[in-house]
């Protein structure tokens, strides 16, 4: 796939996660959550029960989203989909180049030696290394705002 390809299939999402989420108004398929089930789950949380009836209606309102979202996750077909095994590259030429070899230790076994006549142990070379350009790194240099010491993340969450 050409890059040209990539940017044409990114440009333009397929579907959104509010897609998944159940309208304002639940539809009668909707998952059903009784003030029972919800105070067992609560129970089994160690969270604390709901103090007002509102605030139940919304922990069911919310719960009962959540489980719709669930749903219309399941319902995704993953036909030929590899499962993800880690957030990583996993291409082949990845994993070969992260797999371990002789060769690959050939400079620490290099700064090793053998002491001791009777009692054989192994010495590494422990000078230190220099990790000045390490030390050095810019760690928000990419970060496009800042405050202070850390950066910031926009949120487009509404404020309630």
């Amino acid at each position: 796939m050409s890059s040209s390809d990539l940017e044409a299939l990114l440009a333009q999402p397929t579907w959104s996660a509010e897609s998944l989420l159940p309208p304002k108004i639940l539809a009668s398929d909707a998952p059903k959550i009784s003030s029972k089930q919800l105070h067992h789950l609560l129970r089994l949380s160690a969270l604390p029960p709901p103090e007002t009836p509102e605030e139940e209606k919304k922990m069911l309102d919310t719960l009962s989203a959540q489980l719709h979202f669930v749903g219309e996750i399941q319902q995704v077909d993953t036909t030929g989909v590899k499962p993800l095994r880690a957030i990583r590259d996993e291409t082949a030429a990845a994993e070969h180049e992260q797999t371990i070899t002789l060769e690959t230790l050939k400079d620490a076994f290099a700064k090793e030696k053998v002491i001791g006549k009777h009692y054989k142990r192994v010495q590494r070379d422990t000078s230190p290394v220099d990790a000045k350009d390490v030390e050095d790194w810019d760690v928000l240099g990419c970060a496009e705002r800042k405050a202070g010491k850390y950066f910031v993340v926009e949120s487009e969450r509404p404020q309630e």
